[in-house]
């Protein structure tokens, strides 16, 4: 490798079963000598460590330190050039009670903070839901972005929608980049603009090209038939609530009524989010068939490849697929952040357009 070649080795954190990884080692720009390699990562789950072994680094399983980020000896990781954490969003989401700082997950992030300290890497990627914006009455947002600024970084937050950016869901996260200050660099937004004419319909995500008959993580979900005569009276886009169910086909579920319980897909529009659950009617399901998706069509929502194999049971894997960031859309933030250190021109958004 020459001289004149910069390669950011990237560090994880919460690094899930590969979406963010996935993003960055695909990312490329017209100048070559620019790229993005894994170093190390981790998290907590198993089976999702063995999908990130399997489909990241194969040939360096030990890079991948399975286990509670509580106990991670943050000393021993090695150098890193760049940081990507995805730190656990479940006190921050708008679904939930918001706990934010007060919840079991909602300090995790300050071990990002940490590894920042300690390695001083040149830029990093944080990612979190959109609700992080609003937890704790804005306060949560502010003490994150605090804490980045003091760990030596200039940020550069902003709210993602994915389906504007070539994906097929309704994803929206918030994202925050940073770049260390001391480096004469600036990020800017990646436009929306260039993604405009691209297809984003869950029906053509789903269908073009075909799911290959042997791809795996393709088995198909089991409904009763009490739930398949259910489905057959919802159309695309309904759910329970909004279907004219009849009696005896309709739920009796008292207070908060999920938009997302039993509801089917527009085949027309992106698919709302995919989420880590699965249980009581929050499955995704299928524009036409009476059904909940499989793990595979989840995934191709999610901008995984065919070829990318998720390890463990079924609701392990279908977890891991819905916690995950879609490569397709990070890449598109990592290929920002690498064109700003090479110097080269991307459309943009400007500050005052922004949220």
């Amino acid at each position: 490798m020459d001289n004149n070649t910069t390669v950011f080795r990237l560090g994880e954190l919460f690094c899930g079963p590969g979406g963010l990884a996935l993003g960055a080692t695909t990312a490329h720009i017209s100048n070559p000598k620019y790229k993005i390699v894994h170093e190390w990562a981790n998290d907590y789950d198993k089976s999702t460590c063995d999908t990130y072994i399997r489909n990241i680094c194969p040939d360096k399983p030990e890079s991948v330190i399975c286990g509670d980020v509580r106990k991670l000896d943050i000393d021993a990781l090695g150098d890193i050039d760049a940081l990507a954490f995805g730190f656990p969003c479940n006190d921050f989401s708008i679904v939930g009670e918001q706990k934010g700082f007060e919840g079991e997950f909602g300090p995790l992030y300050t071990y990002g903070i940490k590894v920042l300290k300690k390695y001083q890497p040149k830029w990093f990627l944080a990612e979190n839901v959109g609700g992080l914006k609003s937890a704790n009455e804005g306060k949560a947002f502010l003490k994150i972005q605090e804490d980045m600024k003091a760990a030596g970084y200039i940020i550069y937050p902003n709210l993602y929608k994915f389906e504007e950016y070539g994906v097929p869901q309704a994803r929206h996260r918030m994202i925050i980049v940073g770049i260390r200050h001391d480096l004469p660099y600036e990020f800017k937004i990646p436009s929306t603009e260039p993604y405009k004419g691209i297809n984003v319909t869950c029906k053509t995500a789903l269908e073009v090209p075909p799911i290959p008959e042997n791809a795996q993580n393709n088995e198909q979900t089991k409904q009763s038939a009490h739930v398949v005569e259910r489905l057959k009276h919802i159309k695309e886009g309904e759910n329970a609530w909004t279907a004219n169910l009849p009696e005896e086909l309709q739920l009796k579920v008292g207070g908060a009524k999920l938009s997302q319980i039993y509801k089917r897909l527009d085949s027309n529009k992106p698919a709302y989010t995919v989420t880590g659950s699965g249980g009581g009617g929050t499955h995704i399901y299928h524009y036409t068939e009476p059904r909940a998706l499989t793990n595979r069509e989840r995934a191709r929502l999610q901008t995984f490849p065919d070829d990318y194999v998720f390890e463990g049971n079924k609701e392990a894997v279908r977890k891991q697929i819905g916690m995950a960031v879609p490569p397709k859309g990070a890449r598109v933030i990592f290929e920002a952040i690498l064109k700003t250190f090479a110097n080269e021109e991307y459309p943009s958004v400007e500050a005052s357009e922004r949220d």
